[in-house]
């Protein structure tokens, strides 16, 4: 069987690894006693980043928001260990989720939406029977023009991300890069991100899936259970 289709979420350990370990590191093991302010980055950015190089390698299946987030860790370290301005902190902060939107939005001209990529896709949704039942009711044009109103909303939420992540960084980290107090504040500044940030948006995201499944659900009459995508 290949791995790709047996991978399941696992937000739990994706939390562990990706925000607690590496803030605690940082906070508490980036003194010239413990790690040294070189080495706890390090240590810390190596947790989100070997993370999300296994998850790539083993499922072996490209994931674009997967390959930013490495991207984002790898310029985090840059900034911290060549101690550059830390206003590229949060201008890479904002930009990454901002990249994301904009992609979004652009996507919509191209034969690859990431909307459908994101929501309305075969793995979970039963788009064929869907399809189906909107081209019954004669209501095809009305789901692709609410499917672009979800397409703003998910814009929409990726900038407000964007927006966040900047006032967040620029609020918390301070320190010069380069500095113990640096890695403090960057670690509180990961911790904080997932309540001010990956929460809200988390919320937004649901609010978008619940708006299409009602959606879909007055221009077909179709159910919940018969929307999703059977797992047989």
């Amino acid at each position: 069987m290949n791995s790709s289709s047996t991978h399941k979420p696992r937000p739990l350990i994706d939390l562990l690894v990706s925000i607690i370990l590496p803030s605690f590191i940082l906070m508490k093991l980036s003194g010239e006693d413990e790690l040294g302010v070189s080495g706890g980055l390090i240590a810390a950015l190596a947790f989100p980043l070997g993370w999300g190089l296994f998850e790539l390698l083993k499922y072996r299946k490209f994931n674009f928001i997967a390959l930013l987030g490495l991207v984002s860790v790898s310029l985090t370290g840059g900034i911290g260990l060549f101690e550059l301005d830390t206003k590229w902190l949060a201008i890479k902060e904002a930009a990454i989720p901002g990249i994301i939107g904009i992609s979004v939005l652009v996507s919509t001209f191209t034969p690859y939406p990431l909307m459908r990529a994101l929501l309305f896709n075969p793995e979970i949704m039963d788009v064929n029977k869907i399809r189906e039942r909107l081209e019954a009711h004669n209501s095809t044009a009305a789901f692709e023009n609410r499917l672009m109103k979800a397409t703003y909303l998910v814009a929409g939420s990726f900038g407000f991300s964007a927006t966040m992540n900047y006032v967040l960084a620029k609020l918390i980290v301070t320190s010069p890069a380069g500095t113990e107090a640096f890695n403090e504040e960057l670690g509180q500044m990961t911790l904080y991100s997932y309540p001010v940030i990956a929460l809200p948006s988390m919320v937004m995201m649901l609010g978008i899936f619940y708006y299409l499944w009602r959606t879909i659900r007055d221009l077909t009459g179709l159910e919940l259970e018969e929307i999703m995508a059977s797992k047989d």
